[in-house]
């Protein structure tokens, strides 16, 4: 099973094709296609590691659609001082089909 490991957002996530993953919001509509630099891939052949990215390869998919995370609460307090915030936030995403590696 071939995989690859991808750099978005300042994040880094494991890919397989066929898979749907959320990664930081994209400006893009859906159903538009993305490329990404793979920092690892891994196959039949072997692993191939690159310095940043793996030259000549990437790893395209299709924007599935937008949406926004659960919420979280973020809470402040001081004791004895009668401090208290409470905001709440949820963080925004993109859904992403992975179609191929490489």
């Amino acid at each position: 099973m071939a995989y690859a490991i991808i750099r978005t957002g300042g994040k880094q996530f494991r890919v397989e094709p066929g898979a749907t993953l959320r990664v930081p919001t994209i400006a893009k509509e859906p159903g538009t296609q993305v490329e990404f630099e793979a920092l690892l891939v891994a196959g039949d052949d072997g692993v191939r590691t690159g310095a940043p990215v793996v030259e000549g390869l990437r790893v395209v998919g299709t924007i599935v659609g937008h949406g926004r995370g659960e919420k979280i609460i973020v809470f402040k307090k001081k004791r004895r001082k009668q401090y208290k915030r409470k905001k709440g936030h949820r963080q925004g995403y993109t859904a992403v089909k992975i179609d191929s590696i490489g």
